[in-house]
């Protein structure tokens, strides 16, 4: 059995971070960063869009900014069947 990683990647899923920057509750002159990954659509990004409106209605620190990197591990069109087996020593 794969794994559900290893499916939702099959699916078109990627692996995606966030780095989110937000100001801090006591001391708004001040940035924090929080880093956010997970497997997520491109260029939607349901996943995150609902982690940010979590962010939004349940957590103090309102964002300053959010930067995104997508990258799509394995894709359908680059699994092959292999015909053979090759062994060194």
């Amino acid at each position: 059995m794969a794994s559900k990683d290893f499916q939702r990647q099959l699916s078109g899923y990627g692996l995606t971070t966030a780095q989110i920057l937000y100001r801090r509750p006591d001391h708004p002159w001040l940035l924090q960063t929080y880093v956010w990954q997970n497997y997520d659509l491109f260029p939607k990004f349901p996943e995150l869009m609902r982690f940010l409106q979590f962010w939004r209605d349940k957590l103090d620190g309102p964002l300053h900014s959010v930067q995104v990197a997508h990258s799509k591990l394995i894709k359908p069109a680059e699994l092959k069947a292999v015909d053979g087996e090759f062994r060194l020593h």
